[in-house]
């Protein structure tokens, strides 16, 4: 049985609340990453991917230079657990509507993030799914 620790991304990219989305947007291109964590201080504050500087910023004109990440950023987050299984992942995403997972141990530090693109490639690497995600971007 898989499990989240397998195919979770262990790099993550924490940012201040007050990082404009302009910023935050070079981070990712910068980073090769769809995500950062908003952080304040030494707690999590929400999570802002590249889905939302488009739906929530671009989409709505706000001027990318003086908007921040924390006007934007998803403050609900969902979690799961490294031993969590692929599968109960899969269903939680299914479930919330949602593309990514915060990845969290038993004492809620955060270690990972697993995505939609993760799980895919793991689940049935020979579906067009599983490919797109191994695929390399387009630059």
């Amino acid at each position: 049985m898989q499990i989240v620790k397998d195919v979770m991304t262990t790099h993550v990219v924490y940012l201040p609340g007050e990082t404009t989305i302009a910023e935050a947007a070079r981070t990712m291109r910068e980073q090769d990453i769809g995500d950062v964590i908003v952080a304040d201080g030494t707690s999590l504050a929400g999570v802002v991917t590249d889905r939302d500087i488009v739906v929530r910023a671009v989409a709505e004109q706000r001027d990318p230079d003086a908007t921040t990440i924390s006007e934007i950023m998803t403050r609900e987050l969902v979690t799961v657990r490294p031993e969590d299984t692929i599968q109960q992942a899969a269903l939680l995403m299914r479930d919330r509507a949602i593309r990514r997972l915060l990845v969290c141990d038993d004492d809620q530090g955060l270690v990972g993030v697993v995505s939609i693109g993760d799980l895919a490639e793991r689940i049935d690497p020979d579906s067009v799914l599983g490919g797109i995600s191994q695929a390399d971007p387009n630059n």
